[in-house]
């Protein structure tokens, strides 16, 4: 009986999916301070929504998101066609893919702190260049246009405002396409025979108006005069939060650490200007004319009643005492007929009713890192930081083994705690980016569910639901299993749980270089996810390449062991441009994922499972005319390790060698790709 009552509540969370983003948590959501719960108070009884569209992670005017969520109480959302997989990396030597995991986990630490969702299309940011048309061969035009009426049609837009306009004056080829196919999305949206697949997941949709966000020098070069354009202050201050929007905005734009982008916080005024594109025109404010309340839902009375009245009583010194306001218009939202706003609201409820009651919840696992098959135990644990009287019904988390019924009071500052058995299935899928499970051919992601399609990141894979009770309602709230850690020097730590092959093999370098017919020595490391385990590690190349010997047998007897395996290349006489691919046969089964792990403090750690192969290029270079190379690095920059690998001497310089006694001893100078980054 309770797992029936239990599955049909999750039933009525999960719609949520296709309408919202989904963000992956690695650390327990916070408690909400009064200011914060206040704000959000104010938010409830504001239905509207704002989505800014541009082509990068880092285009976004993060002062404008920032004014729309905190000032304009609006649903806000940044939809940036790439992941920034082409940019510069000045914090390490990622690039394509993983630099594209760095700037999209950047864009989601940004927006905690301007309050906007993150969006983006299958576009593979391929690297600048001058025109939109090169963008959209590249891209597949059709394609990412319907990427981005999915995004409209999903996140229904009242305002779309673009970062960069039509005509070029962005001075990237990425950068107009983005604001093209912006204004051709906003006229076909609400077109039912345009995509029409997708409306079995969402409805068309027609937003009011659609503005460019413009900046002074293309205005200037436009001969726009910036008095004739409507204008909003983004640097007002908001007391609650104690900061103006550039400040936080500030804050936001730090986050893009790869690309060098602290900011510091602007203090005063700070004017925008935006001009219509298409829609209606709006005279004094972007959401002229545009009913943002509660008249937008049929028999909705009531509950906007119910939630001025909360906000009315709200006392700063003991936010609890409105959870009684708060329960009522959950339970009667949900009575209301299906509608896009009330399944966004109940959320913002439900997550008010735990912030203004001070509840905790935890689901705690002993290790990071699982394979499929294993069995964990799983610690979960929830706080009751008020006086009201939750009733814990209990926890059910994903994959468990049994469920049992608890229905203990939760007495203040008391903690409750559960311990969950579960059973991973044997064919649970690996832990992986969701556009990147799928290998790309060409400058787009290849994803084939629609509904992913748009979406930051998937959910988490493995998740504690804490059933708990207040009068006659139920409510359920959600967080993922976690490792923690207590890090000497940062304190606690939480990390996503991953999920592992048993068994992974990593080439020393992603491109191997010949410049003569001998061969030379690959290492391969193997390394174990699993327990004991053995079997054969075996190389895969074409056959004018030769590889000795063809497998080597491996055991590795712990968890965490990693082994080292020696193999010759020899190339052939001809040049040739191959992959070397690594199999791992064990227990009749093949394995051959690569591993791969990111770890910066301002973003959380990544895990990612490439297929084990690397680049073989066999290239003629002839007498070398210079042997001596003096390299000044740029961001990320991989050159200087390729040509010591064709035999050249190469020296890093920087700037303090910089003299021209330093630089005389060498026979050239390379400036790297990036130097002038």
């Amino acid at each position: 009986m309770i797992i029936n009552k239990y599955f049909s509540l999750l039933r009525s969370l999960t719609c949520f999916v296709l309408l919202t983003p989904v963000l992956v948590i690695t650390q327990p959501q916070k408690t909400y301070n009064s200011s914060e719960i206040k704000l959000a108070l104010k938010k409830l009884n504001v239905l509207g929504s704002v989505l800014y569209i541009a082509a990068h992670p880092d285009d976004e005017n993060t002062e404008f998101l920032t004014y729309c969520s905190y000032e304009k109480l609006l649903r806000t959302g940044y939809l940036s066609l790439t992941r920034g997989d082409g940019g510069q990396n000045l914090i390490g030597n990622e690039q394509a893919e993983l630099l594209g995991l760095i700037r999209t986990q950047e864009l989601l630490q940004a927006r905690k702190f301007d309050g906007a969702d993150q969006y983006f299309t299958r576009a593979v940011d391929f690297g600048y260049t001058k025109s939109a048309e090169e963008s959209f061969e590249k891209w597949n035009n059709k394609k990412i246009l319907s990427d981005v009426v999915w995004v409209i049609r999903k996140f229904k837009p009242d305002v779309i405002v673009t970062r960069f306009p039509v005509t070029g004056e962005g001075r990237h080829g990425q950068h107009t396409a983005s604001a093209i196919l912006a204004l051709e999305a906003f006229q076909i949206a609400g077109d039912s025979t345009v995509f029409p697949e997708q409306l079995q997941y969402v409805n068309v949709w027609n937003p009011t108006r659609i503005y460019w966000n413009g900046w002074a020098p293309a205005m200037r070069s436009m001969k726009i005069n910036p008095d004739t354009l409507l204008s909003i202050n983004l640097g007002s201050y908001n007391p609650l939060l104690g900061k103006s929007y550039t400040e936080i905005s500030a804050e936001s734009r730090t986050m893009h650490k790869s690309q060098g982008f602290g900011d510091s916080g602007w203090r005063a005024n700070y004017y925008n200007y935006f001009l219509l594109m298409d829609g209606e025109k709006a005279a004094n404010d972007l959401f002229d004319g545009i009913d943002v309340s509660w008249n937008r839902v049929d028999e909705s009375t009531e509950v906007s009643s119910i939630l001025k009245q909360a906000l009315e009583a709200f006392d700063d010194a003991n936010p609890s005492k409105i959870v009684s306001f708060l329960v009522e218009a959950y339970q009667k939202i949900n009575n209301l007929s299906d509608n896009y706003w009330i399944q966004i609201k109940s959320r913002e409820i439900l997550n008010l009713i735990r912030a203004c009651s001070g509840i905790w919840i935890e689901a705690i696992t002993n290790e990071k890192i699982y394979t499929p098959g294993s069995k964990l135990i799983v610690n979960t644990g929830i706080v009751n930081r008020s006086d009201l009287p939750f009733i814990f019904e209990g926890v059910h988390v994903t994959h468990q083994v049994n469920d049992s019924l608890v229905n203990r009071p939760m007495v203040k500052g008391g903690l409750l705690t559960l311990e969950k058995e579960i059973q991973l299935p044997i064919n649970i899928d690996y832990t992986q980016p969701y556009w990147l499970v799928t290998e790309r051919s060409s400058d787009m992601y290849q994803v084939d569910d629609q509904t992913m399609i748009g979406l930051a990141e998937a959910s988490p894979p493995l998740v504690a639901h804490f059933r708990i009770s207040i009068n006659d309602a139920t409510l359920i709230f959600n967080t993922p299993l976690l490792y923690r850690e207590n890090d000497p020097t940062k304190g606690e730590v939480y990390t996503s749980i991953v999920i592992a092959p048993p068994v992974t093999a990593n080439f020393e370098s992603d491109l191997y270089l010949f410049s003569s017919n001998e061969e030379r020595e690959i290492i391969v490391t193997l390394k174990n996810f699993n327990q004991k385990l053995s079997g054969r590690l075996k190389l895969n190349v074409p056959d004018n390449w030769k590889v000795a010997p063809v497998s080597i047998n491996f055991e590795l007897t712990k968890k965490k062991e990693q082994k080292q395996f020696i193999f010759n290349i020899k190339p052939p006489v001809e040049d040739s441009r191959s992959e070397i691919y690594a199999t791992i046969v064990f227990d009749n089964k093949t394995y051959s994922n690569s591993s791969v792990t990111i770890r910066y403090d301002h973003i959380p750690e990544q895990t990612v499972f490439f297929q084990a192969k690397a680049k073989l290029l066999k290239l003629d270079i002839g007498e070398k005319v210079v042997n001596n190379i003096g390299y000044i690095m740029g961001s990320g920059d991989k050159v200087p390790d390729y040509l010591r690998e064709l035999g050249f001497n190469v020296d890093v310089i920087n700037g303090e060698s910089l003299s021209w006694n330093e630089l005389s001893k060498y026979d050239v100078i390379v400036a790297g790709i990036r130097t002038y980054n």
